[in-house]
């Protein structure tokens, strides 16, 4: 494996005393070239911290950074010409078209100008950003600003990819040509962190994946190794209807999303019974609809955050 991202024993914390926040606390992170990792975890479980610490943003307290052979806290200059980052936070292009934001950062980032625009045309095809490409920066959505950022980070990658909440604010139609984009970095021979709590949809393009909440790492591996441990239960979600209350098996453990919809995991050796289950609470008119599937990482993630929590309380 090409290693291109290797982070080991990270600790940053943020004030002192009684108000010290510990945003990453022994934090062990690696990202090979042709692989997308994606960083999972909810609002403040400590992600952005670890993304401006691989560039140079931030100083850790301890522990190394290593980017393609480079000490990115020795030499953070060095390591930032190394990776290209998509923030959180669009970056403003105000007196811009998209396809001029794009062409200029390919420029800057050092392509051949021919190879910029025929890169950044492909980006405008393939993000079906074509209808916008000539508007001014200040006339265009949310999405179609989120999507330009990306093709602005995607131009001219570095060995190192970060894309920090890419998806935000983008159409559902055009988040699939994202995510399609995102692979196809890494296919291309980016290493690429993916920073994300789109459990559901980063599903799709990663090939690793570290959980983290509360600075801490809670589990890493592939996802088929992550939903291994759960792989004997399936996941029944129920729709319900407004004022009615299912009558549910002794014995479930149901968990509400909502005052519309419930989720609970079935053992796979209890599939006919969940199945006839829910028929009859559909024909009784207490459940509107239902679907049986197996293990995801959503609710991978959901347990591990549940439990670390209840271990805190």
């Amino acid at each position: 494996m090409d290693e291109v991202l290797q982070v080991r024993g990270l600790h940053k914390q943020f004030g002192r005393g009684t108000s010290a926040v510990q945003a990453n606390a022994g934090i062990d992170l690696r990202v090979d070239a042709g692989h997308v990792v994606g960083l999972l975890g909810h609002n403040g479980a400590g992600k952005s911290t670890l993304v401006n610490q691989v560039v140079g943003l931030l100083r850790p307290d301890a522990g190394t950074i290593t980017l393609a052979g480079i000490d990115a806290i020795a030499d953070p200059d060095a390591a930032r010409r190394l990776a290209s980052v998509q923030a959180q936070a669009n970056v403003p292009i105000t007196g811009l078209t998209p396809r001029r934001a794009v062409e200029l950062v390919g420029r800057i980032r050092g392509g051949r100008a021919a190879d910029v625009r025929a890169r950044t045309e492909r980006l405008i095809a393939a993000l079906d950003l074509g209808p916008w490409a000539n508007t001014p920066a200040e006339k265009v959505s949310g999405g179609i600003a989120r999507l330009t950022a990306f093709a602005m980070t995607a131009v001219a990658p570095g060995r190192l990819v970060v894309l920090d909440e890419p998806t935000n604010d983008v159409d559902p139609v055009r988040r699939r040509l994202l995510w399609a984009q995102i692979r196809a970095l890494a296919d291309d021979g980016a290493a690429v962190l993916l920073v994300t709590h789109n459990v559901r949809e980063a599903e799709r393009v990663v090939d690793h994946l570290a959980v983290l909440d509360q600075g801490t790492v809670l589990a890493a591996g592939t996802p088929a190794e992550l939903t291994a441990a759960r792989s004997g239960n399936l996941s029944l979600e129920v729709d319900l209807v407004p004022g009615r209350t299912p009558h549910w098996p002794d014995g479930w453990t149901v968990v509400e999303r909502g005052h519309l919809r419930a989720t609970t995991a079935v053992p796979a050796a209890h599939t006919a019974a969940a199945v006839q289950w829910a028929g009859d609470e559909q024909a009784a008119g207490r459940i509107e609809r239902y679907a049986l599937a197996p293990t995801s990482l959503e609710d991978v993630y959901v347990d591990l955050v549940a439990t670390t929590e209840e271990h805190a309380a």
